[in-house]
């Protein structure tokens, strides 16, 4: 704690400032932080600082809400303190607006110019012209070794027959990546920020697959959000398959029916 203080200092530009403890999640824990002019902000160290820096600001640069980082170094991110509270409750209009500007069209390759992971879960991010070549490669693929014999067969046979289940060529949106609701802040009826990413640029409907993992998406987000392209119900399994997968291999067998019957429902 001294340390983290004494940096986040230096990061300011002060001689010191106190730490006070706000959140933990799995990967990291939050601090909150006064300035001296009164505003507060949040301070949260981790595995890859400024890698989520980044992220932010590309999401923000979308016109999608996000906190705005304030400095960030290899240990430790500094964010201003959103409103609100965790989850979109009352904001589902919001929320698919805010989605519907993070994925927007791009140019990019499918990928991230970065690697990352969650916890000992590797995610691997290279870029590829083809989408099916990057979520077969990224998403499916490397999972086998991690993952029951039983279970890696079926994924092999997914992977055989990805270029018949999704698209090759999406419009190449920005991703969020990690988001469940827990993941997005919401103030009444307004998103007010996307947290904790792990974007790439992808089919944006995996965010949509994740937000559906352990909650529902209701008529007021989708009136807001992009036009779906047919298919969108037979594709979301295929995506929901790798939040599942990564579930499965930070704790264990618990999550092994629900990759079972994602698996089921893609026919695998």
């Amino acid at each position: 704690m001294i340390d983290l203080s004494a940096n986040v200092a230096r990061l300011l530009g002060l001689d010191t400032i106190s730490l006070a403890w706000f959140a933990s999640g799995d990967l990291s824990a939050l601090y909150r932080a006064t300035l001296p002019d009164g505003r507060h902000i949040i301070v949260k160290g981790g595995p890859a600082p400024m890698l989520e820096a980044g992220m932010l600001r590309a999401i923000a640069v979308t016109g999608a809400p996000a906190p705005a980082v304030i400095a960030a170094d290899e240990t430790v991110l500094l964010m201003e303190e959103v409103a609100g509270r965790s989850g979109p409750g009352n904001a589902q209009a919001d929320l698919g607006s805010a989605l519907a500007k993070l994925h927007a069209p791009t140019d990019r390759h499918f990928g991230w110019p970065d690697d990352y992971a969650f916890g000992r879960v590797a995610i691997p991010n290279r870029t590829a012209p083809s989408w099916v070549a990057f979520w077969r490669e990224n998403r499916i693929v490397n999972n086998l070794p991690h993952v029951p014999r039983d279970i890696a067969r079926r994924l092999e046979r997914l992977a055989g027959d990805l270029g018949d289940m999704i698209p090759d060529r999406p419009p190449a949106a920005l991703v969020h990546g990690d988001l469940w609701s827990g993941n997005v802040m919401s103030a009444g009826d307004r998103i007010t920020a996307l947290i904790d990413p792990a974007s790439y640029y992808g089919d944006g409907e995996v965010d949509l697959a994740m937000l559906s993992l352990f909650g529902r998406l209701d008529r007021a987000f989708f009136a807001n959000y992009l036009p779906l392209e047919p298919g969108f119900t037979e594709r979301q399994p295929v995506y929901s398959l790798w939040p599942a997968l990564v579930h499965l291999r930070l704790f264990g067998e618990g999550y092994r029916s629900m990759v079972e019957g994602f698996l089921h429902a893609t026919g695998h």
